[in-house]
């Protein structure tokens, strides 16, 4: 058995002598480690940011439908939604985009009844520390960074005009914008009361396009949405649980594309790898050959092949892990979150708040190192089980 200071001694030798080489394999794997790290780590943050703005949303969304389209919400479902055991929080909306044609964008408009307690905990995170007195002495709303930055590139600066469906313009006053924490959902919105967005659309006083309301105990949703159907056979029925999952899989589905591509890349450079090592260059069968010959076994030989390799595969995972983290959490994951957030509305600057999935990690060190391990000690073992003079040819 070879004692451990001349193991450590030729195991440091061997990484400085073939550090061109070292340091070649290393840089292909740190940026694959890296843009994949990337990827999973924007992934992650943006469902879990997607996951608390959600948490805090109606657990259902009524609209009526009508040959196959939705039309406006009667707004005396209220009372008969109401009358539904397990019910709470019921609350009427005026949900809807506005376009504006010069500058071929739209905006997500939602009006609410701000004196309505039931409809006003829907969106309670989003109204703390507005001033209601002041935001009803004029007409006003409540507006995402994203309407924001447009509406000032397109010199409004403290109030839009509004064109409603009978041509008239209705002036309304910027008093607020949303914290950047919510760009996720809230980019492109704007809050108001629910008459004056009522007026916008050019809605009925008894119409508004959706109903949302909670049902506290997840065991009667199936029961509720039961009940919901007899109300009228027009109503349609949004779960949130089914927008949680359609943002999942699409967030899912876009990591999941790099995922694959990052596997092909890895099969590719675990083949070259393997048939670098598997053609042996001569200097490195001799030197093979002439530790067996001075007494080392092929167990020594594997396992200075092993730490060789262990110490690439640890080096080039965690500077890749750590160049993705600050990358994505420091840097804003400039370029890579556009592919997410592809095709919004309005320009985002979305914050990405930290969120690691170990588990993720591990499985994708693992993806990275057993195929690493495979293409490196296969072929030094076929060369170390060949006797010390035919490897020293």
């Amino acid at each position: 058995m070879l004692s451990r200071s001349p193991f450590l001694y030729f195991l440091t030798l061997l990484l400085f002598k073939q550090k061109s080489k070292h340091l070649g394999i290393m840089s292909i794997s740190v940026v694959m480690i890296a843009l994949v790290s990337a990827v999973l780590f924007i992934s992650s943050s943006l469902q879990k940011t997607l996951q608390d703005t959600l948490d805090e949303q109606a657990d259902f969304t009524v609209t009526r439908i009508e040959a196959g389209r939705p039309v406006s919400t009667p707004l005396a479902w209220v009372d008969k939604i109401i009358e539904i055991e397990g019910v709470s929080e019921v609350a009427p909306r005026i949900h809807g985009r506005y376009f504006y044609a010069p500058g071929e964008e739209s905006f997500l408009v939602v009006g609410i009844d701000f004196f309505d307690e039931q409809g006003s905990k829907a969106l309670q995170s989003l109204l703390k520390g507005i001033d209601l007195k002041q935001f009803f002495a004029e007409e006003s709303m409540i507006v995402g960074e994203g309407v924001k930055d447009f509406l000032q590139k397109h010199y409004y600066k403290d109030t839009f005009s509004f064109k409603t469906p009978r041509g008239e313009f209705k002036k309304v006053k910027i008093d607020e914008v949303l914290p950047g924490s919510l760009n996720l959902l809230a980019n492109d919105m704007i809050i108001m009361p629910i008459g004056l967005a009522r007026e916008i659309f050019g809605l009925k006083e008894d119409e508004v396009t959706d109903i949302t309301f909670n049902v506290p105990n997840d065991a009667e949703w199936d029961n509720v949405i039961g009940k919901l159907h007899l109300v009228d056979y027009e109503i349609r029925v949004v779960e949130k649980r089914e927008v949680e999952k359609a943002y999942e899989n699409l967030y899912n589905y876009k990591g999941g594309i790099f995922l694959i591509l990052y596997i092909i890349a890895l099969l590719t450079l675990m083949l070259i790898l393997y048939q670098r090592y598997a053609m042996v260059y001569s200097h490195e069968r001799k030197e093979i050959g002439i530790l067996r010959a001075v007494g080392w076994s092929i167990r020594d030989i594997l396992k200075l092949k092993f730490y060789e390799t262990l110490i690439l595969v640890i080096s080039s995972f965690v500077i890749g892990t750590v160049a993705a983290y600050g990358y994505v959490f420091v840097l804003g994951a400039p370029v890579l979150i556009e592919i997410f957030l592809g095709g919004a509305n309005l320009e985002n600057q979305v914050q990405l708040i930290p969120e690691v999935s170990f588990g993720t990690l591990g499985s994708l060190f693992l993806l990275y190192a057993v195929p690493f391990f495979a293409a490196v000690l296969i072929p030094s073992w076929r060369v170390a089980v060949i006797p010390p003079k035919e490897a020293m040819r």
